[in-house]
């Protein structure tokens, strides 16, 4: 730890404040114990002041080695109070020899300083006190703005291992279904087939250059998750249509990298997969007043019941924005006349609204 006085101009500003308001106390002291203002007083105050708080500066660093260690604390105490003994005796013995340099011959001298000596030895206790309590509270402060900063920053790696960990459950399902629809295709259509391993790499290469937990603009987003709605054409035909509305005022806002993914999944899952008739999946975008809202909807067969799932999907959306923006963002689930809807809102400038 650096010294909290030196490295800090605002603090030395409000040291050498703190100096002429206890100069001007001890001056006023003076006054009382010796009854009238005299030419002394002025070269006292300087030079008493200069002194002290030049000690007082330097006290930090016996202070620091006295409280690096674990010693006991009447070990502590005897340490400081030999250092505030050997401190206010240096400074009465400076002031005593100094301050008659400045003066005339005949100044009476003598007889301020025996009158002012009994506050003198009290007052330079006092401050060195003072200097000791505001060293202490200086070392706790440190102490706990280190220990702050250890959890901010043991909470981002927390929340980046999750971030991580969400996102990587997000690749392996899509990736094996796609391989096993190739597998097929190789057979039956060996041009889908191709097609297909064309787009699947393109996504992929997208996914993997994005390694991180980096917000990405929405246009990159729905440019990537056109490459996987074009992928699953491929493989459900006719069966799957996709559509669009979207404000271009709000492509340029950044979320989280392929936080949408796994909503669009949800939707070929359980719109797809267990649909007669064909699927839309619609997606609306909008922002205003600072937010950002995403509606992603498709129809599914009402009979028999969509196949309940896990719901690890919206589950993992949800914890990131929650990651992300804390209570910031939204998530609304919506089931209406056949239609599953999913509403994201979210802050339009992730860097001043993260969490």
């Amino acid at each position: 730890m650096r010294h909290p006085v030196l490295s800090d101009r605002v603090r030395l500003i409000i040291w050498w404040l703190a100096w002429l308001l206890l100069t001007a106390g001890q001056l006023f002291l003076y006054y009382f114990a010796y009854g009238e203002i005299t030419e002394i007083f002025i070269p006292d105050g300087i030079i008493s002041m200069i002194v002290f708080s030049g000690i007082g500066i330097s006290l930090w660093y016996p202070f620091r080695f006295i409280n690096a260690g674990k010693s006991a604390l009447i070990s502590v105490a005897g340490n400081i109070l030999i250092g505030g003994t050997l401190s206010v005796a240096l400074w009465i013995i400076v002031t005593r020899f100094a301050v008659p340099l400045f003066l005339p011959v005949n100044s009476g001298f003598e007889a301020y300083w025996q009158a002012t000596f009994p506050y003198r030895a009290g007052t330079g206790g006092l401050i060195y006190a003072l200097i000791i309590l505001a060293y202490y509270l200086f070392e706790t402060l440190y102490n706990l703005s280190e220990k702050n900063a250890r959890e901010a920053r043991l909470e981002t790696l927390v929340r980046d291992t999750e971030l991580k960990a969400l996102r990587s459950q997000i690749n392996p399902h899509f990736l094996f279904n796609s391989l096993n629809s190739i597998s097929s295709l190789t057979v039956t259509n060996p041009d889908k087939a191709r097609e297909m391993i064309i787009k699947l790499s393109e996504f992929m290469r997208y996914t993997l250059s994005k390694k991180d937990e980096q917000p990405v603009t929405l246009r990159s987003e729905l440019e990537n998750l056109k490459l996987y709605l074009e992928i699953e054409k491929i493989r459900f035909g006719d069966k799957l249509s996709t559509g669009e509305e979207i404000d271009e005022n709000c492509l340029d806002i950044k979320l989280p990298v392929m936080l949408l993914q796994p909503l669009y999944e949800n939707a070929v899952k359980h719109g797809v997969y267990e649909s007669t008739e064909i699927v839309r999946i619609n997606t609306r975008v909008r922002c205003s007043e600072g937010f950002l809202e995403i509606v992603i909807s498709n129809n599914y067969d009402t009979v028999p019941s969509p196949v309940k799932g896990t719901g690890t999907g919206l589950l993992n959306v949800t914890r990131r924005l929650d990651l992300f923006y804390g209570s910031k963002a939204s998530v609304r689930i919506a089931r209406e006349n056949g239609i599953f809807s999913v509403t994201l809102v979210l802050p339009a400038n992730v860097e001043d609204n993260q969490k």
